[in-house]
This record gives structure tokens, sequence and C-alpha cells, in this order.
């Protein structure tokens, strides 16, 4: 028989825990219009489903629940019929706003069919999404999000970064002239900290596969990989190949994650032995508390990492600099950077 509730605080109520349960309801709502793009065609004005129903190939009555629910999540408004953008919709959400993060929206809704398996990822310890065919389904929203996304991080930190690194008691980026982006994959990270130092020059190192993407992002901003330019793209995998020396920083961004604790502490140490004396290598990472008890992004992008990798994780602040010492690096501090879903920054610097 159920326990007989005695003794139970009188506002203690299981709505929070319902709401938090459905939650995927939200997400769900938020990848099919971005998916259907119901935000683009609404630059032009406010308009009705019925409106926009023929040109987005949609039931109009079906259109309407859509809108409505992105009305409730406040990135839209209604007057009547008629449907318009709410600033963050029309900064996020419209496809030709510089600001786009559509591409990671469909990143997020592709990851969703394997979130349904984690009660059996979590008994088997293994993973449940993966294979060539969904990464080739999921290849080009996985990039430009991840462009998008460094895009809203770059253009601030680069110019930060010496500061920041000086602050922390590490040596600055004065008379550095060689990076290593390593997995860099777009090159947004190196094409802006070259855009901040004008004597730097940087290398990206990743597959094959991310070169075309990389060399459009260049040419975006006015570099290129052409022999003679500031830009350089090496091809190669960094769990497996040697990775390019010679460099005075090494910067990996978002690479460990996606690794086994094992794999992940080796990449450092394959850049470390890249350092000339004296270079920085710095870590940037979703970073969970060394006290392993959240916070809530990278807690749960630890899911994330059990669904699609084979030994991948978050890592927090103390694990990351324990690698940089295990690697031989001297000083190791976690700068004073604080980036979007709990984004950081630990450094450590080769002895001279």
């Amino acid at each position: 028989m159920p326990a007989i509730e005695k003794d139970l605080p009188p506002d203690l109520s299981p709505g929070p825990l319902l709401s938090l349960s459905g939650a995927y309801w939200k997400s769900c709502a938020l990848h099919a219009a971005v998916a259907l793009d119901v935000f683009t065609p609404l630059t032009d004005g406010p308009a009705s489903a019925v409106d926009l129903a023929p040109g987005l190939s949609c039931d109009a009555r079906a259109l309407d629940m859509l809108l409505t629910a992105m009305c409730g999540l406040g990135l839209l408004t209604r007057h009547g019929d008629a449907f318009a953008l709410t600033e963050q919709a029309a900064t996020f959400l419209v496809r030709t706003a510089p600001r786009y993060q559509g591409h990671i929206i469909r990143h997020h809704m592709n990851l969703v069919e394997s979130f349904g398996h984690l009660a059996q990822a979590v008994q088997t310890g293994k993973r449940v999404r993966g294979g060539q065919e969904w990464a080739e389904a999921d290849r080009q929203d996985f990039l430009l999000g991840m462009f998008n996304i460094a895009m809203g991080i770059a253009p601030r930190l680069a110019p930060r970064l010496d500061h920041l690194l000086l602050d922390a008691g590490l040596p600055g980026m004065a008379g550095r002239t060689r990076l290593l982006d390593l997995g860099g994959g777009p090159g947004t990270y190196a094409i802006h900290f070259c855009l901040a130092l004008p004597g730097l020059s940087a290398t990206v190192f990743d597959l094959t596969t991310t070169r075309p993407f990389a060399e459009a992002t260049a040419q975006r901003f006015g570099l290129g990989y052409d022999q003679g330019q500031r830009l350089a793209f090496i091809a190669g995998d960094y769990t497996a190949d040697p990775v390019p020396a010679g460099f005075d920083v090494a910067w990996l961004s978002h690479i460990l994650h996606g690794e086994d604790p094992g794999m992940a502490a080796d990449i450092v140490r394959k850049a470390a032995d890249g350092l000339n004396p004296g270079g920085v290598l710095l870590v940037h990472e979703f970073l969970l508390d060394d006290s392993l008890d959240g916070p809530e992004f990278p807690a749960l992008f630890s899911l994330n990492m059990l669904l699609g990798t084979d030994g991948g994780q978050s890592y927090s602040g103390a694990q990351v600099g324990q690698m940089l010492v295990d690697a031989g690096l001297k000083g190791i501090a976690r700068l004073g950077f604080n980036g979007p879903n709990h984004t950081g920054i630990v450094a450590g610097v080769k002895p001279a």
C-alpha cells in the first residue's frame, strides 16, 4: 500500500518536478520552428498562419498552434491573427541574421532520439548514437553551430587574452608569433586571435573534412590559407597523429570532452610537446565545479558525451589542471573568463 503522507511541508508540490519532466516539449517545439524556418518570413512584417502556411508548406491550423507555442516561449508576439518577431527571435532565429543560432539548434534536434535511450546507455556504459551515416547527416549543422557559438565568444575574448593571462600571473601574448588551434574546425578562434594580435600567425590542425569550411571562414574575414598568408591548415587526427611543433601558444577549445580521461591527457601532452619553451597552453571547456556536483550544463553535457562517444565526459577545472601538470606544464591557473554554459579556460606554461 502507498505510504501515508504526514508532516509534509504545505507548499511542497509535484508541479516543478512535472514541469522538469515535460521540459522537452519546449525544446521540441523550438526545434520544429527552426527546422521549418518560421521566423525568417516574419522579417517582412507581422503575418498570420494562413499567410505563412503556403510558403512554409505547412497546414495552417497546425502552424497557428506552433506559432502560438512560440508566443508562449517569448519568441513571438501575437496581435489578433498576426504574429511578429521578438528582439530575441530577430537576433538569433532569422536565418539571414549575423548571430543566427539555427544550426546549433538543429544539431540539438539531431541529438533528441539518442537521449530517449539514455537509460540504456547508463546501464551498458556504451554509446547509443553514432556511425558514419549519422555523422555525415549532422556534419554541416554541427560545424556551422560551432562557428556560431565561437562567434559569440572569440571576438570578445581575443582582445582580452593578454590581460587575462597577465592577471592570472602567467606570461602574456607579447612577442608570441605562432599559435596552434588544435581541433579548431572552422578556425574561428585562430582567425580572431590573428585579427586581435597583428604579429601572430596561426595553424589549424583538424580533420581533412573540415578544411573547406575553414577556408571559407578565413576568406570571410579577409584571411586565407594560401601560401604567405597568416593562417595555415594541417590535416590530421589529434587522437592518432603527431601534432606539429614550434608554437608559442596552443589553444584547445572543446575537444577534450569528446575523449576519455586517458586520451584527453594524451592530447594535452601532445599539445604541450609542440610548444616552444615558455609557450602557453590554454584549454577552453565546459567546466564542472571541482566538487563535481554541477553546474547544470556541464553535468548534463556529460550525458550527451555518454550517448555519443566511447568515453567522453565533462571535466572540472581541477581535472584539466592536473592534465596540464602531468604534461609538464607549470603555473597552472584558471583565467578570469566565464563564457556561456559555464565555459572556462585553464592555462599553463612550458618551463623555459
